[in-house]
């Protein structure tokens, strides 16, 4: 019988999670690229995979994808909201995208168990920390 890991559910007060957010700028650059299943190799190489019908979009550092001459359309930073946010909680990237959107800053969202996760555009992610501080 396997052994169930208890672990922390996360934060999911908004107001709570809105003052806790400490944004956290990874450093490097990062790019998101579609790859057949033939070219599954990457995923090692991969911050985070999905499985579209088309193909499976990979995020990737910029090295790593121009390495594998990989094509792109845009560079991203990474920013960890290092606050522990729970799956259940709502409303929290909606407050943070709107604010974004307000500025003009595209944002592609990810969640993870721990965290969320940010992927802006390089040259804005300055503008980014500020807004989220």
């Amino acid at each position: 019988m396997d052994e169930m890991i208890s672990r922390s559910e996360g934060e999911t007060n908004l107001s709570v999670l809105l003052r806790s957010i400490q944004p956290f700028h990874n450093p490097g650059e990062y790019v998101f690229c579609t790859v057949t299943s033939a070219q599954s190799n990457l995923d090692c190489h991969a911050l985070g995979w999905f499985q579209e019908a088309e193909g499976c979009t990979l995020i990737l550092p910029r090295e790593v994808a121009e390495q594998f001459q990989l094509s792109y359309s845009a560079v991203f930073a990474w920013i960890t909201l290092s606050v522990h946010s729970s799956l259940s909680a709502v409303g929290f990237l909606a407050a943070i995208t709107q604010t974004l959107a307000a500025h003009g800053i595209s944002v592609n969202p990810v969640s993870a168990y721990y965290h969320d996760h940010l992927f802006v555009p390089i040259d804005r992610a300055e503008q980014v920390m500020s807004l989220l501080q």
